[in-house]
């Protein structure tokens, strides 16, 4: 059974640092893209950052210059580096995955949520 497990997240002052992880657990063929996603109390759930199997980067404009996102392929695992942290960065942050792998007989293509983990910026 495929499925996400997430790791990291807690309290920081604004300023600080924080890192979050993402591992890919199961039998898959390949990671199309892991992406981080966020939802504060009383917002819409939006994007933070995206990376692709090819290494390709996209940040929220909310977050450039201060989070960083890059993967381990050979640990099936995503990372999401926080830095200068804000108070509006408080969010539940949810790990995506568009995951390729063998459901039965056949290859599927499917997107994968993990359970999502608290961050909290405040002094």
């Amino acid at each position: 059974q495929v499925e996400l497990v997430e790791s990291g997240g807690g309290l920081a002052q604004p300023g600080g640092s924080l890192s979050l992880s993402c591992a890919v657990s199961g039998s898959i063929t390949s990671i199309n893209a892991m992406s981080w996603y966020r939802r504060a109390p009383g917002k819409e759930r939006e994007l933070v950052a995206q990376i692709t199997s090819g290494g390709s980067t996209d940040f929220a404009d909310s977050v450039k210059g201060r989070f960083t996102i890059s993967r381990d392929p050979a640990k099936n695992t995503a990372y999401l580096q926080m830095k200068s942290l804000k108070p509006e960065d408080t969010a539940v942050y949810y790990c995506n995955a568009d995951l390729t792998y063998i459901s039965d007989v056949y290859y599927v293509r499917r997107n994968h949520w993990g359970q999502g983990t608290q961050v909290t910026v405040s002094s």
